[in-house]
């Protein structure tokens, strides 16, 4: 929590800057824009996030956006399929990704940096070779109700506001994750997994089933931010659509204050580490700070991340070893 707060601070820096040297960044537009981007993007951060904790990592959360979103395309527009049973279609595809990844770290024991790596090429392939690289969207009148998930609604009393339907989905996925996360006893054989694998093994927790969970629900949630993707961009290159969003989801996940070593993290750091991300990218367009800079923004993101996190590590051990 004490990360979170620290990285609000921050955000909320960024945010009055960039504010007082750009004041269209204040707009009603642009905020729109910076929450319904930032709500997408957290998605994918919060099923990076589960992997993280629990001591692994996925690669291919890009590569699964990419394939969920042309494939969604393919079996509503080529093969007629209901657009609803297209969802749940693509959705059970993602969650069978994470199933095989699952299965390919505990029963093979493979590194899961090799098995999400593989599958970052792989699920690209696909998706590339089953759409014959053609451009994938959804312009088709049968997907006017579905793409109201990607609309706004306005509240009560705000009417010069109206708020991205994505964000109020990824709120309650935020809220569903935590609360599985910080208050079911699944929640904490996950972050006693991350911490140290074997003493959970020797205390009765099935480890492999867990590891198998994380991915299965990073996947799974991963498919779920491809729908929203793919319905809010509507023109899909099967080449570079969901290209590196697996980095944005690692480098929010780790800037909100999970730790690559696994076993911590919180699902309000990871919303606001994704935040700040989002908020810098904008700025710096507002700023007309060239946008070719944001791999490199997302590098430094992450190095940070990693540095801070082995310094905390330690303080922490060396305090350990004084009152010891």
């Amino acid at each position: 929590m004490t990360k979170a707060l620290g990285i609000a601070v921050v955000l909320i820096v960024v945010c009055v800057g960039t504010s007082l040297q750009a004041p269209a960044f204040m707009s009603t537009a642009n905020i729109q824009n910076i929450i319904n981007w930032t709500s997408l993007f957290s998605i994918l951060a919060i099923g990076a996030a589960l992997v993280i904790i629990s001591g692994g990592i996925d690669l291919s959360i890009g590569s699964v956006v990419g394939l969920v979103g042309c494939t969604m395309s393919l079996l509503a527009n080529r093969w007629d399929v209901p657009p609803g049973v297209a969802v749940l279609l693509v959705l059970l595809l993602a969650a069978t990704i994470g199933l095989v990844h699952g299965l390919l770290v505990t029963k093979l024991r493979l590194q899961p940096f090799v098995v999400t790596l593989c599958g970052l090429l792989i699920y690209r392939g696909l998706a590339r070779w089953s759409t014959g690289e053609a451009t994938q969207g959804f312009a088709n009148e049968r997907f006017d109700g579905l793409r109201e998930i990607v609309g706004t609604v306005t509240l009560p009393g705000f009417e010069a506001l109206r708020l991205p339907i994505p964000f109020l989905l990824m709120l309650g996925l935020a809220l569903l994750v935590g609360g599985f996360l910080h208050w079911t006893i699944y929640g904490r054989y996950l972050l006693a997994l991350g911490r140290n694998e074997q003493a959970a093994r020797y205390s009765g927790i099935n480890t492999d089933r867990m590891v198998i969970l994380a991915y299965v629900m990073c996947s799974f949630i991963a498919g779920f931010g491809g729908v929203l993707l793919s319905l809010d961009i509507n023109a899909l290159q099967p080449s570079s659509f969901g290209d590196t969003y697996e980095l944005y989801a690692i480098a929010g996940a780790v800037l909100g204050g999970c730790s690559l070593r696994g076993g911590e993290g919180s699902i309000l750091g990871v919303v606001i580490g994704t935040a700040l991300i989002r908020v810098l990218y904008n700025a710096s367009s507002m700023l007309g700070i060239s946008t070719s800079l944001e791999p490199t923004t997302i590098g430094v993101v992450i190095l940070l991340g990693v540095m801070i996190d082995e310094i905390v590590h330690r303080i922490s051990a060396r305090r350990q070893r004084r009152s010891g």
